[in-house]
Parts: C-alpha cells; sequence; structure tokens
C-alpha cells in the first residue's frame, strides 16, 4: 500500500492553542509538540534525499536487547519485582524484529521462570516472590513465544486454575495477588493466561463480564475499576478481556470507537493515554491494539462495506512518531523526544510499529495488507492484536494446549 506521508509545514497548523489559558499541561504540550516538529522537519529534509527514511535501527536496537538477556544495568534495581515482565519485554521485541533466541537462551531463560512459579500457583515477579497475575500474564506470554516443549510443560495448569480461583471475587473481579488488589488487569491478565493455555471455563469468569460492563466509562473507554477515568491500557484490558469471553457486543462500541479514535494526536501522529495527556509511545499498542478489535466488531454489526481496508486511525502517522520521534540513537525506543530508553517502551513501541504496518480484514492475521513507512526492511513480524505475542507463537500455543483436557476448578473452592 502507498504511504502518504505528513508535510511540516502542514503539522505545524496542528499546534495546541491555549486560548490564552495557559497551564503547566498546556506547555509541556507545546514543548513536547516543538521536539516533535524539530524532528520532522530535519526528517522532511533528509527524505528530500533519501527517499527510504526513516530508517528503523535494528541492528543498534536488537544489541541492546540480546544485552539485557544476560545483564542488566543497576537502575533496573527497582524492577526486581518485575523480572518475567523484563523478559517479556525483551523476547517479544526481539521476536517482532524476526530476531531468534539460541536455544541455550532458551532453557536458561525457562529454568529461570519456572523458579518464578510458585508451588500453589501462578508466577510471582522473582522468585520466591509472591504470585501475582501481572508476572504470570508476562511469564506465560515469554514462555509461549520460547515455544519449546520444555517452556510448555513448565506451566502447571491444574494449579494455575486453583490459584486464579482463590482470585476471583463473587462480582466477577479479581485481585492481583491474594489480598491485594483489583482493577481490570487482573481480569484481562488472567482472561489471556486462561485462553492461551487452555484452561478457560465459565465458572472460573462467572459474572467477569458484567464487571468489565461496568469498567466502561461516560467517555467511551475503560477505567481500571467501575467509576474511574477512561484510560488506554485499561480500555485496552476491558475489551481484549470481553473478547476473550466472547461478550465484546455487550459493550457500547460507539461510544469507545470515538474516544479511542480522539486519543490520536493530530501534530505528533501517536497516542496520548487519556484525555488532555501527552503523546507517549507505549499508547501505540495499548491504544493502537484497540482497533483491529474495533474493526472485527464494525464488520460484524451489518457496517462492513462502509470501513476502509485500513484501520481506523491514521497508520501511516503513528509510524512517522515512533519512527522519527521515539528511537534513540544508541538503539531501542523511547516515549517520546527527551525521554530514556527502556525496555518496557522498546516491547510497545515495536508492538505498536507492527500494528500500524499490517492490516487484515479477515480472521486469518497471516493474511494481510502491508503499510510500511521508509525502508522496506523496517517491516516487523505481526503480533496478535489480544495477546501481543507474535501470530505463529500463539497458533503453536493453542495448537498445543487445546489438545490437553481444561482443569477443573476446585469444587471446594467453586463460589
Amino acid at each position: 500500500m502507498p504511504v502518504d506521508r505528513r508535510r511540516h509545514a502542514d503539522l505545524a497548523k496542528e499546534r495546541f492553542k491555549e486560548e490564552n489559558v495557559y497551564t503547566n499541561s498546556s506547555l509541556e504540550q507545546r514543548n513536547t509538540e516543538e521536539s516533535c516538529l524539530r524532528l520532522f522537519e530535519k526528517a522532511e529534509a533528509a527524505h528530500a534525499e533519501l527517499d527510504d527514511l526513516p530508517v528503523l535501527n535494528r541492528p543498534k536496537t536488537v544489541n541492546f536487547l540480546r544485552r539485557g538477556l544476560k545483564n542488566l544495568s543497576e537502575g533496573y534495581e527497582c524492577l526486581d519485582a518485575s523480572r518475567p515482565w523484563l523478559v517479556y519485554w525483551i523476547v517479544h521485541s526481539l521476536e517482532l524484529l524476526d530476531q531468534p533466541i539460541s536455544e541455550e537462551e532458551k532453557s536458561a531463560l525457562v529454568q529461570f521462570l519456572s523458579k518464578c512459579q510458585d508451588p500453589d500457583g501462578g508466577f510471582a515477579g522473582g522468585p520466591g516472590q509472591v504470585p501475582h497475575l501481572a508476572p504470570t500474564y508476562a511469564a506465560v506470554n515469554s514462555l509461549v513465544i520460547i515455544g519449546t516443549e520444555e517452556a510448555y510443560q513448565v506451566i502447571d495448569r491444574e494449579k494455575m486454575v486453583a490459584w486464579m480461583d482463590r482470585l476471583r471475587c463473587d462480582d466477577g473481579a479479581f485481585t492481583m495477588h491474594v489480598d491485594g488488589e483489583l482493577d481490570i488487569r487482573g481480569v484481562y491478565c488472567a482472561l489471556s493466561t486462561a485462553r492461551l493455555l487452555n484452561i478457560y471455563s465459565p465458572e472460573l469468569f462467572h459474572n467477569t463480564d458484567q464487571w468489565l460492563l461496568r469498567c466502561q466509562s461516560y467517555e467511551g473507554g475503560f477505567g481500571g475499576v467501575p467509576g474511574m477515568e477512561a484510560h488506554g491500557g485499561y480500555s485496552f484490558c476491558g475489551l481484549a478481556a470481553l473478547i476473550l469471553m466472547g461478550k465484546e457486543k455487550l459493550c457500547n462500541l460507539d461510544t469507545l470507537l470515538l474516544w479511542g479514535v480522539n486519543r490520536q494526536m493530530r501534530l505528533e501522529g501517536g497516542f496520548q493515554g487519556r484525555t488532555n495527556k501527552l503523546v507517549d509511545g507505549c499508547y501505540s499498542f495499548w491504544q493502537g491494539g484497540l482497533f483491529p478489535l474495533l474493526h472485527k466488531m464494525v464488520a460484524e454489526t451489518g457496517d462492513k462495506n462502509s470501513l476502509p481496508n485500513q484501520w481506523l486511525f491514521d497508520q501511516t502517522a503513528l509510524q512517522e512518531y515512533l519512527l522519527i520521534c521515539c528511537q534513540d540513537l544508541r538503539g531501542g525506543l523511547i516515549d517520546k523526544p527527551g525521554k530514556s530508553r527502556d525496555f518496557y517502551h522498546t516491547c510497545y513501541t515495536l508492538s505498536g510499529l507492527a500494528l500500524a504496518q499490517h492490516f487484515s480484514n479477515s480472521n486469518n492475521l497471516n493474511n494481510d495488507a502491508l503499510s510500511v513507512l521508509g525502508d522496506p526492511k523496517n517491516l516487523l513480524v505481526p503480533t496478535h492484536p489480544v495477546y501481543n505475542v507474535c501470530v505463529p507463537a500463539a497458533v503453536e500455543a493453542n495448537t498445543y494446549f487445546d489438545k490437553l483436557p481444561v482443569p477443573r476448578v476446585p469444587t471446594s473452592q467453586q463460589k
């Protein structure tokens, strides 16, 4: 698909208009826009001489990621309780870049993640820590990406079901850990894990769809719990969770779609997470990931012929933001100009870039139309819009685990 670039002169007209009311937020917005405009202007001048710009700096980004698999700087000490997340952010970034991991590395990662699995079910943020739904999601996604028999067999599916049932509340919500906090992330992490591992059952997720619907706000997006402000990450979790239950038609599609399309920034091209917030590269997936799901829903309402052959956001603008404004010169990707690189933003900016490059209007996620900005080598492997692991890994995991029986919810724990 041909890619029409936006012109710097046109973008400059989209600056935020304060209307003589200046706040800290409006000043930060203007500073972010000016930083992006400077980069867009340089990119436009360079493109006049070289057609293949912008270029994804694969070699340096791959080097940044591979170093992270072996050694982390002391700055990552604060993420000691998120070690499966570090594994996931790195291995998913590498699979998006079509960079294989050696068999020795795979086995070492599996052995480490096995030490994070609690004897009573679920995965913790590190060996000996409390099992928690967030690192459980990260650990399971990592093992699915690794995709070996050893990786699959590490997961104790029966104990996973028993542990998840202890987290389930009567109203259908899930706490993140035993006696822990409660929000919509827990529901998504539980459902994603359950569907990938074929441990889903109506008993385990009784009333969960109704609790999710209560999280959709008047704005259209989903909040963390009922009554909270709509938020990009929570909106993805809410809609993806409903889709995993086959209950997506129960939510308000029109208001969710309207809220989602208005989160793409007109000048920067990336997404903000909430109304009146700054652009952030990670929302390229958390907000951008809504659109394949929304496209499917609109197509099933009978309005399929009114849909364009692209996602309902500006795919080129998002790619411009990510490739021009979010690349660290040393490799890796960032939140916005002036921020530091990290594995989290590298993972989710690359995930969003993959979504912006691949469009599919069918259930076959391997049969898609491409829209690649800049160098054709910028093309990434398509990611699954619900699980956020690459499509081949998700298919192989489903094929493996769907052959196994679904573990029963322990009778003594059924509520």
